[in-house]
């Protein structure tokens, strides 16, 4: 019975992980969580229900969900964050292996000629009184070493390094997150400029003839040169607007082809035909803020790197406790190469290690204390990448919201305009209105749908900005 007691010790003692172990992240900013709903979310367009990863499908634009789904596929953004997973599985393979036994085969040759001393091997007398003998020495072996994980600082480490990849994981979400967004922001932003391009070529083209009926009546003097230079300024600042638009086409253009990994220019052809830019759907899942802390890939980050840094404490807690080594020599030698084939010859050493530094001045204490303080940035890390995340939730959604209103807003001022030009078109026909007051009444009808345009891209942009702030457009990760 008593040899049973130190076997059942030893498998105990095995058995201890030392450090805390990880129970989930704490409940940052439970209230949101348990509220249900985004505080913002008062737009009658949102509903509460899991949004679609493939988000921009609902946007209705072959052409923007095959620049997407190009991007997602070619950019180095994407590259790098999988070539950091593979670092990171290699790590965690690395880790495990680190706890097995280690084996490694060797093979020696040794010869040794030392004047004056007899080593036991055949030697000459050069007859001078001193002495000179040689002896050689062949071995063959194996050496065997494992150190036990007495106090599971090995398991800790496995612990750790699934954490580590994990949050890569959550990297690559991260960065298809932004990668997405950012390809939908410059395709509308595109779109945008290049409807304004069109719509301030018209209106530059008015100008053009108010210009030219301004100049006949100051011909005539019935317009002064004060009315002349205005009209005049209003047209060059007309066509300052056009290089300004054409500058940012060129510069979007651009974005396009590097976030899809191609060279600025490689998308000019296949982008330069104008199309409008995508509205967004007639209802827009949003989830809510506890899906939001669960599944946002930045706090998921975040999560897994509390989890990591729980895990160094038990590493560091191991360190300050003895350690077992186990160390095996398995060899075949003698004094001539057949000796490594003789079994007669065999030598075996078993030799057990205890090591222990219970004196090091407070050393592995005090770097125990650095994981713990280690855990703790983590953890309020963790805290703010949750409130960061609502943050930009509920300002995305009230700008979503109240975009949508400013829209409705300009497109019943772009109506109002409308009318007015045709009103006066009656007059003009009537002869009760002159051209030239026609052509600046449809000048204003241009900049009101100018002012349209430009808020239906910032609506779909806002969208977009939803989306991403919600943390969709990323891949289920693959099974590991």
């Amino acid at each position: 019975m008593k040899p049973i007691l130190p076997s059942l010790a030893w498998v105990l003692l095995a058995g201890c992980t030392v450090g805390p172990d990880y129970h989930g992240p704490p409940a940052a900013a439970s209230d949101a969580a348990a509220r249900g709903s985004f505080v913002r979310a008062q737009d009658a367009t949102l509903i509460v229900t899991p949004g679609l990863a493939r988000w921009w499908d609902g946007l209705n634009d072959a052409v923007l969900a095959r620049l997407v789904d190009d991007a997602l596929a070619r950019s180095p953004t994407i590259d790098q964050a999988q070539a950091r997973i593979r670092q990171a599985q290699a790590q965690l393979r690395q880790t495990r292996a680190g706890q097995m036994p280690s084996v490694s085969a060797n093979g020696t040759y040794l010869r040794a000629e030392i004047p004056g001393v007899d080593l036991g091997g055949s030697g000459s007398d050069s007859g001078s009184g001193s002495g000179s003998t040689g002896l050689e020495f062949f071995n063959a072996g194996l050496n065997a070493s494992w150190e036990v994980d007495l106090f599971g600082g090995g398991r800790r480490r496995t612990e750790q390094g699934r954490a580590t990849m994990d949050a890569r994981f959550a990297d690559l979400a991260d960065a298809q997150v932004s990668l997405s967004a950012g390809v939908a922001q410059a395709y509308v932003a595109l779109r945008d400029v290049q409807e304004r391009i069109r719509l301030n070529a018209r209106s530059t083209a008015l100008h053009q003839q108010q210009l030219g009926l301004m100049r006949q009546r100051f011909e005539r003097g019935t317009a002064s040169r004060l009315d002349l230079e205005r009209v005049q300024g209003q047209l060059e600042n007309m066509q300052a607007q056009a290089t300004l638009l054409a500058a940012q086409r060129d510069d979007y253009l651009n974005q396009l082809a590097v976030l899809t990994g191609r060279t600025p220019g490689a998308l000019d052809a296949n982008l330069a035909t104008e199309a409008p830019v995508p509205l967004p759907p007639a209802q827009v899942p949003i989830g809510d803020p506890a899906a939001l802390i669960a599944s946002r890939p930045d706090v998921r980050v975040a999560e897994r790197e509390l989890a990591a840094a729980t895990a160094g404490i038990g590493i560091s807690r191991a360190q300050e406790l003895p350690a077992v080594r186990f160390l095996g020599l398995l060899g075949l030698g003698g004094t001539s190469p057949g000796d490594v084939f003789d079994l007669d010859n065999l030598t075996v050493l078993a030799a057990p290690q205890l090591s222990w530094s219970f004196l090091d001045f407070g050393k592995a204490r005090a770097a125990t204390r650095q994981s713990e303080a280690q855990r703790d940035l983590a953890e309020a890390r963790y805290r703010q990448a949750v409130l960061d995340a609502l943050q930009d939730a509920e300002t995305a959604l009230s700008r979503f919201g109240n975009t949508r209103i400013q829209l409705g807003q300009l497109a019943r001022a772009e109506a109002t305009a409308a009318r007015a030009a045709e009103l006066n078109r009656q007059r003009v026909a009537a002869g009760t209105s002159a051209t030239i007051d026609q052509l600046d009444i449809e000048r204003q009808r241009l900049a009101a749908a100018i002012a349209v345009s430009q808020a239906k891209a910032q609506l779909t942009g806002s969208y977009i900005a939803v989306q991403k702030a919600l943390g969709l457009g990323w891949a289920v990760s693959p099974a590991r």
